[in-house]
């Protein structure tokens, strides 16, 4: 009577048995591996998009002025101003993914976009609180300056690449609590202890930084194409000819392809700081811009802002041909930057007049 053949059992610490091809080798787990090294990319990807997303005009600083306006009182010349500087602070912090600037780790560091924007809105806060410094908490040049505000203007100077000891974001919030605290004292009833000066010759010493900033923005962003008639009015010569005689065709002028995208977000970080804070100098210098009838150019200006924030259609930076077939992103915000520019110069002269 014929038997079923049992399969010998395997005694563990025993070699495994041989085949007639060669011993038993476990497989690697591929499947395994390419699922959770998708499921880590899907993760990574959705994040990414998620942090990309960039305060609109109606969120962020505006929320966050706001919710300081119920703590701050209102009728306070400067309030307005300083409380929208406390709040694209908080927003640049605190937005999806919080300050990505210095990330050394995925997602954040292959977010150049979201971290050009993140450098221009910083440049705009920079802007004004070393004009808050310098100008508007000073009654004159020789007076004492603001305790507070100088400690705020050390804190955002930080390189916003630096990670640790100490890192970009610990500064910032001790900058915000800074202007925080000037805040306070400025509006601290009958006697303040902080004053804001809403005079003509400071907002104009203010408008003329943001004027050098704008035009600076406004020739990277044209330059996207290459211009060779820009180049031969500032004298640059051809490639390999130092020295070149300046009715020699000259190298035309443009920005490398590879940062196309960084300078228009870059440009559009700081039309969106300062979108709010021409919205709160309307109000802090109201009485200013009367007397100098300037608000005409004022609203020109954030009219003009407004438009260089408006939302994309597009899910990349378009880079086409002034008159091709393709839109070309940076000469659209190139145009409202240069229309806010010569209201703001016009603003400027204005504020100048005796």
């Amino acid at each position: 009577m014929n038997h079923p053949r049992s399969t010998p059992r395997h005694e563990p610490g025993t070699p495994l048995p041989s085949t007639a091809s060669g011993p038993v080798r476990r497989r690697f787990p591929w499947r395994t591996t390419l699922g959770v090294v998708g499921l880590a990319g899907l993760v990574m990807v959705s994040l990414g998009v998620y942090w990309s997303i960039h305060p609109t005009p109606l969120d962020g600083a505006a929320v966050a002025a706001a919710e300081l306006g119920e703590r701050a009182g209102d009728g306070t010349p400067g309030t307005r101003s300083v409380e929208v500087a406390v709040g694209i602070g908080e927003s640049l912090l605190r937005k999806p993914g919080g300050f990505l600037y210095n990330d050394r780790l995925p997602p954040g560091v292959f977010l150049d976009n979201t971290q050009s924007w993140e450098c221009g809105n910083l440049m705009a806060l920079r802007d004004f609180v070393r004009a808050l410094r310098n100008d508007f908490s000073r009654s004159q040049s020789q007076s004492f300056e603001n305790a507070d505000v100088k400690e705020a203007d050390l804190r955002f100077a930080i390189d916003p690449k630096s990670w640790m000891l100490p890192s970009a974001e610990t500064e910032y919030e001790l900058g915000i609590e800074a202007l925080e605290r000037f805040l306070a004292d400025l509006s601290g009833g009958d006697q303040p202890r902080a004053q804001f000066f809403a005079r003509a010759d400071n907002l104009a010493a203010y408008l003329a930084v943001v004027e050098k900033r704008l035009g600076h923005f406004g020739v990277r962003l044209s330059s996207s194409v290459p211009d060779s008639d820009l180049a031969a009015a500032i004298g640059i010569p051809r490639a390999g000819d130092e020295g070149a005689l300046l009715d020699e065709e000259p190298v035309p002028i443009q920005t490398p392809w590879h940062q196309v995208d960084n300078v228009y977000y870059c440009a559009r970080g700081y039309s969106w700081a300062l979108y709010h804070l021409m919205q709160a100098i309307a109000s802090d210098f109201e009485g200013v811009l009367a007397a100098k009838r300037a608000e005409v150019s004022l609203q020109q200006i954030i009219r003009d802002l407004k438009g260089a924030t408006k939302p994309m259609g597009s899910p990349i930076v378009l880079n086409g041909d002034g008159y091709g077939i393709l839109a070309n992103h940076s000469l659209v915000l190139a145009s409202y930057i240069a229309k806010a520019n010569a209201a703001l110069m016009d603003l400027r002269t204005l504020m100048q007049q005796g």
